[in-house]
């Protein structure tokens, strides 16, 4: 094999993931869609299959904002679900019980070391 070959198939590669994350990201928002019909996302989806790339660009170009709009409004959401049930814990827990689920949810990746570290903070005053 030689340097170009190699060269070559890790363009190809990333070229082949980079087109993986795309059509992952179009199926989810589909099925985020609540304003689509189903049979409009059959389309969408069987065009997917037969024609991948030109229905992937076409989707992108015509759904970007909405796909956008959708991703953010879900970070939100779950941003206020998370605080709610922070606010939830830190209330109605002892000490112990709520360093326990601060620490489960830093383990589960749900609140970052800093919110660790003022929940802690915050349950030992």
């Amino acid at each position: 094999m030689s340097f170009w070959d190699i060269l070559w198939f890790i363009f190809i590669s990333f070229a082949f993931i980079a087109y993986l994350m795309v059509l992952f990201a179009i199926v989810t928002d589909l099925f985020r869609d609540r304003t689509a019909s189903g049979w409009e996302k059959a389309i969408w989806i069987v065009c997917l299959i037969f024609f991948p790339l030109i229905t992937a660009l076409v989707y992108l170009i015509a759904k970007s904002r909405h796909m956008t709009e959708r991703q953010v409004a879900g970070a939100e959401s779950l941003q206020q679900q998370q605080e709610a049930y922070i606010k939830q814990v830190a209330a109605g827990a002892s000490p112990a019980e709520q360093l326990t689920q601060a620490k489960s949810l830093l383990d589960s990746g749900a609140i970052t070391q800093e919110e660790f570290d003022a929940l802690k903070a915050k349950a030992l005053a």
